[in-house]
């Protein structure tokens, strides 16, 4: 199985460490993100790994080539300016007609190779891993009609939302949809699906999940990497 790791942003919202690491290098426990991410693809039976490298790509490049006990073959293609999360991928000349994409900075027990499963028997050009994500109002929230009459008073609700992990799956054709040579991101690519009435479905996830790109869940995923080692590298 094939897949594509995005590690091309500068990661902005975790400076000042980002100013001299790539984001997907920043250590939890003994391995940086990035290398997590491998072993986990590399248990789950990818043997073929794309690394879409931009911002400090030699150091990217340099980290992996010393970790010399990965049994999975990793390939790198760069982008020279910066095209969103999805238009690297024309970058790639030789993608399988179904493939794996995911950012570089996610720390997650997702079994990688159900997930290509489930897009494989769906059938659509693309497979959404999804999580659920509760937002608490702290505040009395107002409903009202056009006449700004207040019909509905909820207080402090909560709200749940299916929130998109950075982990896709998607059909070659796929490519049709993302032009070349000009950025464009994930939100692109979805707006145009649902324009389009392209079959693209959703693989609800309630295991573990954390996108490290803040200071906060950074800090959260560090802590966690350590009291569940074993869930994470299986």
């Amino acid at each position: 199985m094939q897949a594509v790791i995005l590690a091309g942003g500068k990661g902005r919202r975790l400076r000042p460490y980002t100013t001299v690491l790539p984001k997907p290098l920043m250590p939890i426990g003994d391995y940086p993100i990035l290398e997590v991410i491998l072993r986990q693809l590399e248990s789950s039976g990818f043997n073929d790994v794309i690394i879409s490298t931009g911002y400090l790509h030699e150091i990217i490049r340099a980290y992996l080539e010393s970790a010399t006990d990965l049994n999975l073959s990793v390939r790198y293609s760069h982008e020279k300016e910066p095209l969103g999360t999805i238009a690297p991928l024309h970058l790639i000349e030789d993608l399988d007609d179904n493939f794996l994409v995911m950012n570089g900075d996610i720390l997650t027990d997702l079994n990688y190779s159900h997930f290509m499963n489930y897009h494989k028997e769906k059938g659509g050009l693309g497979t959404v891993a999804t999580y659920r994500r509760d937002v608490n109002i702290d505040f009395g929230v107002l409903k009202h009609d056009n006449s700004f009459r207040i019909n509905e008073f909820i207080e402090k609700p909560t709200y749940h939302f299916e929130v998109s992990m950075g982990i896709y799956a998607f059909r070659k054709e796929m490519l049709e949809f993302v032009p070349k040579n000009k950025p464009f991101g994930f939100d692109n690519l979805m707006h145009s699906f649902i324009q389009n009435q392209s079959p693209v479905f959703s693989y609800p996830y309630d295991g573990y999940w954390l996108d490290i790109g803040r200071p906060d869940d950074y800090e959260k995923s560090i802590e966690e990497f350590e009291k569940y080692k074993d869930k994470f590298l299986p």
